[in-house]
C-alpha cells in the first residue's frame, strides 16, 4: 500500500507524474496510487482521470466509468469551464475557443475541455481538428463515452466509416441498448450502402424509443435511398409532428423533389421563422424548404428571396475562400505538365476498378452513375471521401511545398501504396463482386493529378452542365456538408470557372484521358451518349443502361427520385425563371458562360 501523499512523493504534482508513469507499466499499481492521492486530495481531477484510465486498462469498465463520471462532475463545477460552456451555449464560438485554449494551456489533460473544444471545431467545420482533439481525449480517458460517441460522429462526418464503426462497437460492448449510439450506427451503415441493416436498426430503435424527431428524420433519409418514398414522407412527417421547427425535416421533404407542399404545409414552414430564438440551422433549412415550395407554386421571385436568405445564413457559417480554389488551380496547372506525367509513367496501382465521376454537384453525375451501375459489370457506391482524405494527408506532411506540389516527391512505390490504400478504404462501401465501382465525389476534379499518379488505369468522367443551370441548381440546394462555394452566386461562378480551366488543362496534358458527358446532350440523345460512355469505359453495350430508371439500387444523393424516372428533361432550362436574379453568377462566369460547352479562348491550356 503506498504511503500517504506527502511521505511518498512530497508534492501533488510529483505524485501525479509518478502515477502517470506507472500507468504504462503497471495499471493495478497506478490505480492504487491514484486512490491514495484521492484520499489526501479528494476529487482531484487529474487523479480521477488517472484512476479511470487505470481501471479501463484493467478491463474494470464499471469502476472506470464511475471514476470518469466523478471527473466530469468536478469539471461541471469549474468556473473556467462554466464560462466556456455559457459561450458555447450562446454560439459565441471565438470566446469559447479562447477560454478553452487558455484552460488547456494550464491543464493539458482536461478531457472535458478537450471535448468542448472539439465541439467548437466541429461547429466551425474544422472536423480534422475535432477528430484530433477527441482522439486525444479518449486516449486520456478511455471510459469517456460521450467523447467516444462524438469521435464516432466526427469519423462519420469525415467519411471514415470503418473508424466510426470501430468506436461504436466499443460503445456497444458497454452500453448495448443506447439509442443514440444505435441510431448513429444505422446512419453509418446507410453511408456504406448496408441499407437493409440500416433500415432494420432504425426501425428497432424507433419502436423502442419513438420520441426521437431526429431519429425519424434519419430513418426517412434511409427509406428515401431505397425508393420507399411514401414511407420516407411518413417518417419525415412524424419528425415534424414531434418537433415542428425541425428545419431539416421540412427541407428533407422538399428535397424529395417530387413532393408538393400544401397551403397548410407552407403556413407550418413559415410559423417557426417568426421566433427570434430559432436556431440558425433550423432557420436556413426552413428558408430552403420555403423556397422550394414557392418555386413549385410558380412564385419565382419570392422563391429566390427565400433561397437567398437561406444561402446567406449558411454562407456566414462556412470557411470557404474562393481565392484558395483559384490558387490550387494555378499551382496544379504549373505542376502537372505533360512532362511531369511522362516522367512518372511507371508506378501507381494498376487496378482498373474505380470509375471516378467528377465535376460540380447538380451536374448530372447521379444520372451517369445510375446509367453505369445498370451495367452488369459496374457497382455504384456513393460520393466517397477517400481521395480527399489522401490528398489532405499528403498536404499535411512535413515537406517543403504544400499540396499538390508534394506529389512531385512521391516515388513509384509510394504511389502504388496510395492506390492500394484507396482501394482498401473504398472496399467497405462495396456490396457486390462486380469488377468496377463508381466513386462520384464531384470535388475529385481538383485531384485528377493525384488520381493519375496513384491509379493510372482508373476511368475519369467529367459530368458537365450549363453553368447557369448547374449553378442555380446548386444555389437552391442545401448540402448536408461541404460544397461551401454553392452558398453565394459569385463564389459559384468563380468555382465553375476554375473548374473549367483546370479540366481544360488536364485535357491538354493528358489527351483522351478524361471522358466528358454534357448533360444537355445526354438528355437530348441518351442512347448515343450512353453508347459513347460505355465505349470509353471499355464496357460492352447492355440495353439495361437505357432503362436505368428501373434500377432499384439505393441512391444517396438529392437526385434519388429524379433518376428513378426516364431521362429527366424538366430541369434543363428551369434556371431561366430566375434569370433576372443571376447577375452575380453571370458576371463571375465571364467568358465561360458565352462559350459553353466549349472552353473560352482566353483560358490558357497546357
Amino acid at each position: 500500500m503506498p504511503a500517504s501523499l506527502p511521505e511518498a512523493t512530497g508534492t501533488l504534482a510529483t505524485a501525479l507524474a509518478h502515477t502517470a508513469r506507472l500507468l504504462d507499466r503497471d495499471a493495478a499499481l497506478a490505480a492504487e496510487q491514484a486512490g491514495e492521492i484521492l484520499k489526501v486530495v479528494p476529487r482531484q481531477p487529474e487523479a480521477l482521470r488517472l484512476l479511470a484510465a487505470a481501471r479501463a486498462a484493467l478491463g474494470d469498465w464499471p469502476r472506470a466509468e464511475a471514476a470518469t463520471a466523478q471527473l466530469l462532475e468536478v469539471a461541471a463545477r469549474d468556473p473556467a469551464l462554466l464560462a466556456a460552456a455559457r459561450a458555447l451555449g450562446d454560439n459565441r464560438l471565438a470566446v469559447a475557443e479562447t477560454l478553452l485554449r487558455k484552460r488547456l494551456d494550464a491543464a493539458p489533460s482536461d478531457v472535458a475541455a478537450l471535448r468542448m473544444l472539439a465541439e467548437v471545431a466541429g461547429r466551425l467545420g474544422r472536423y480534422g481538428d475535432a477528430e484530433r482533439l477527441l482522439v486525444h481525449a479518449v486516449a486520456l480517458a478511455p471510459a469517456f463515452s460521450a467523447a467516444r460517441a462524438n469521435l464516432a460522429q466526427v469519423y462519420h462526418r469525415r467519411g471514415k466509416p470503418a473508424e466510426a464503426l470501430a468506436e461504436l462497437e466499443r460503445l456497444a460492448r458497454r452500453a448495448p441498448g443506447d439509442p443514440g449510439h444505435r441510431t448513429l450506427r444505422a446512419a453509418v451503415l446507410a453511408r456504406i450502402g448496408d441499407t437493409q441493416g440500416s433500415l432494420a436498426l432504425y426501425a428497432a430503435v424507433l419502436a423502442e424509443h419513438p420520441q426521437q424527431p431526429k431519429g425519424w428524420m434519419s430513418y426517412g433519409h434511409a427509406l428515401k435511398t431505397v425508393g420507399r418514398v411514401a414511407d420516407s414522407i411518413a417518417a419525415y412527417r412524424t419528425a415534424i409532428a414531434q418537433a415542428p421547427g425541425l428545419g431539416e425535416a421540412w427541407w428533407s421533404l422538399a428535397n424529395l423533389k417530387t413532393l408538393r407542399f400544401t397551403a397548410d404545409d407552407i403556413a407550418a414552414i413559415r410559423a417557426p421563422l417568426v421566433d427570434p430564438a430559432l436556431a440558425a440551422e433550423d432557420r436556413y433549412h426552413l428558408h430552403f424548404a420555403l423556397g422550394k415550395a414557392l418555386e413549385d407554386s410558380g412564385d419565382y421571385d419570392a422563391s429566390f428571396g427565400e433561397y437567398a436568405l437561406g444561402n446567406a445564413l449558411r454562407r456566414a457559417e462556412m470557411r470557404f475562400d474562393a481565392d484558395e480554389v483559384s490558387t490550387h488551380r494555378a499551382r496544379s496547372v504549373a505542376l502537372f505538365t505533360a512532362g511531369f506525367f511522362a516522367a512518372r509513367a511507371e508506378g501507381g496501382c494498376p487496378a482498373p476498378d474505380p470509375i471516378f465521376i467528377v465535376g460540380l454537384p447538380r451536374s448530372g453525375s447521379t444520372l451517369i452513375e445510375q446509367i453505369l451501375s445498370s451495367h452488369s459489370a459496374v457497382e455504384g457506391t456513393s460520393e466517397l471521401s477517400d481521395i480527399l482524405s489522401i490528398a489532405g494527408r499528403i498536404g499535411g506532411r512535413a515537406r517543403p511545398s504544400a499540396y499538390p506540389d508534394a506529389l512531385a516527391a512521391l516515388g513509384p512505390g509510394e504511389r502504388a501504396a496510395l492506390g492500394e490504400e484507396y482501394l482498401a478504404r473504398a472496399a467497405i462501401n462495396r456490396r457486390t463482386d462486380r469488377p468496377y465501382f463508381i466513386d462520384k465525389m464531384p470535388n475529385n476534379f481538383q485531384h485528377i493529378g493525384l488520381i493519375q499518379l496513384i491509379l493510372p488505369n482508373a476511368k475519369i468522367i467529367d459530368a458537365r452542365r450549363h453553368p447557369l443551370g448547374c449553378g442555380f441548381s446548386g444555389f437552391k440546394q442545401h448540402f448536408a456538408r461541404g460544397q461551401g462555394f454553392t452558398y453565394d452566386l459569385t463564389d459559384l461562378g468563380r468555382y465553375y470557372r476554375d473548374y473549367v480551366a483546370l479540366m481544360a488543362h488536364f485535357d491538354a496534358v493528358l489527351p483522351g484521358r478524361i471522358h466528358r458527358v454534357v448533360y444537355e446532350q445526354l438528355v437530348a440523345d441518351p442512347e448515343a451518349e450512353i453508347r459513347r460512355l460505355l465505349a470509353y469505359c471499355a464496357l460492352p453495350f447492355e440495353a439495361g443502361c437505357l432503362s436505368f430508371h428501373a434500377n432499384a439500387r439505393a441512391v444517396r444523393t438529392p437526385s434519388a427520385e429524379q433518376v428513378r424516372q426516364p431521362v429527366y428533361t424538366a430541369g434543363v432550362d428551369h434556371w431561366q425563371h430566375y434569370a433576372r436574379h443571376l447577375g452575380p453568377l453571370k458576371a463571375a462566369l465571364g467568358s465561360v458562360l458565352d462559350s459553353y460547352p466549349a472552353v473560352p479562348p482566353d483560358m490558357t491550356l497546357g
